[in-house]
């Protein structure tokens, strides 16, 4: 399981309302190759908190992205962005852009690299993590493929083929596994833990792509899983995509809530200091 450094801080008192900027209307307006842009997806990972208003925002820039009403289980596309620093932000869904972040964090993007920033963990302990996403091809004939642990119904997960080998073992919730590679093709896995319900998975491994299998609270109880599928032959999915459900409640899994981009706040006027501090670093 990854340590990762937690970036998530709150507006400090006094440092008036958040500068929100973004390059990503430059980003999408004209094409970037792969070699010089980097890659970053939103993601709303904690089962009981309420939906949210997602901002990402580049601090030169004028005007935020912003995400309305992003509820538990969402995971977006990944957005091509150019290398540097970007700022997130997450308010309770409906509150004024104007008024104190709930969550903030910093992305540093890369080129070439893929991250997602994801809120986790419980409502009274959330934090906002930056994953650093191994999207480089796995070896020929293979898949690669790593789980993402957000049930907190089932605090402590398994992860096996019903008659083949674990592809995690003991995974906590907030917390996601290393990618392992494993051999393509049909798979049925089951997903227990001990005081906590179980579930299975019928999901299919193309060779050459790239997966993270997202263990959520089922609405109607219980376990879902998504595999989504991230990358292949070494190149980010355009569209992402999720390649199957499981569980119970597999029809509403993250294919059915896609991030779509909200309007613009409003930025005439708005001329103000960031003013940062450090909440914690967290396991993830």
């Amino acid at each position: 399981m990854h340590t990762l450094r937690t970036a998530s801080r709150r507006l400090l008192a006094g440092a008036g309302a958040l500068l929100l900027g973004t390059a990503l209307a430059a980003a999408t307006a004209a094409p970037a190759s792969a070699d010089t842009v980097g890659y970053v997806r939103l993601a709303h990972l904690s089962p009981d908190t309420p939906a949210v208003d997602v901002y990402l925002a580049a601090p030169d820039a004028a005007k935020p992205k912003v995400f309305p009403g992003v509820g538990y289980g969402v995971v977006s596309d990944y957005l091509k962005l150019p290398p540097g620093r970007y700022a997130v932000a997450m308010r309770v869904a409906g509150t004024p852009a104007s008024e104190p972040p709930v969550l903030t964090t910093e992305v540093a993007v890369v080129s070439g690299r893929a991250y997602t920033v994801a809120g986790v963990g419980r409502h009274a302990d959330l934090g906002l993590r930056v994953l650093t996403d191994d999207l480089s091809a796995p070896a020929q004939g293979r898949a690669k493929v790593r789980v993402v642990q957000a049930s907190v119904r089932t605090p402590v997960l398994d992860v096996a083929a019903a008659d083949g080998p674990t592809i995690a073992d003991g995974v906590q919730f907030a917390t996601t596994t290393d990618y392992q590679q494993v051999e393509p093709g049909a798979w049925r896995l089951r997903l227990t833990g001990a005081g906590g319900p179980s579930t299975d998975a019928e999901v299919r491994l193309t060779g050459g792509a790239v997966y993270s299998l997202l263990v959520l609270d089922g609405k109607q109880g219980g376990l879902t899983a998504e595999l989504r599928r991230d990358a292949e032959g070494g190149s980010v999915v355009p569209a992402g995509g999720v390649d199957t459900g499981a569980g119970g409640t597999s029809g509403a899994g993250l294919g059915a809530y896609p991030l779509m981009a909200g309007g613009l706040a409003a930025a005439a006027g708005v001329a103000s200091v960031l003013l940062w501090r450090r909440r914690r670093r967290t396991t993830w």
